[in-house]
């Protein structure tokens, strides 16, 4: 019998919202939290498989950059998208208290408070991605488009070129 999955904050959220999604387990690996671990445990490409940022701009205080797994954000992009001089990612010890959410389960779902968020332009080139749930462990498959409108999210090139 398969294992029963508990809701995430996240879920019920797009429940309400009612925005069709799957929840997806995975099996965790706490030395390895990176989003190409996340890949590969779903036998996913990791181009669909999309990490949750958080940065803090010296304009607009935090906000929130949602890119493929492979990729890194570009603050340079980060910071002209999102209307700021410079940016940087947030300490880690900061993202419990800022989002509510941990290291490796930061969804761009539910956090304490909504923040600007910005999606990696590529997100539009598949059916569907993946993102956090809001807990380690488990995946929202979700289609794009969805995901963008729910959360209000403006959709950029954000990640640091490839030669």
């Amino acid at each position: 019998m398969a294992k029963k999955i508990n809701k995430t904050n996240a879920a019920r959220l797009l429940d309400q919202a009612h925005v069709q999604y799957e929840l997806v387990a995975y099996e965790v690996d706490e030395s390895n939290l990176s989003a190409e671990h996340v890949a590969e445990s779903l036998g996913e490409d990791i181009r669909q498989v999309f990490k949750t940022l958080v940065l803090h701009g010296d304009k607009t205080g935090h906000f929130v950059c949602v890119v493929p797994g492979c990729d890194e954000v570009d603050l340079k992009k980060a910071a002209r998208v999102s209307g700021n001089k410079k940016v940087e990612m947030i300490a880690m010890k900061q993202l419990l208290p800022t989002t509510g959410y941990i290291r490796g389960g930061c969804s761009p779902i539910g956090m304490k408070k909504p923040f600007p968020t910005y999606f990696h332009s590529t997100c539009n080139d598949f059916e569907y991605i993946y993102v956090s749930a809001g807990v380690r462990g488990l995946q929202l498959k979700v289609a794009p488009a969805h995901l963008v409108q729910f959360v209000g999210a403006t959709v950029a090139d954000l990640t640091v070129d490839k030669d």
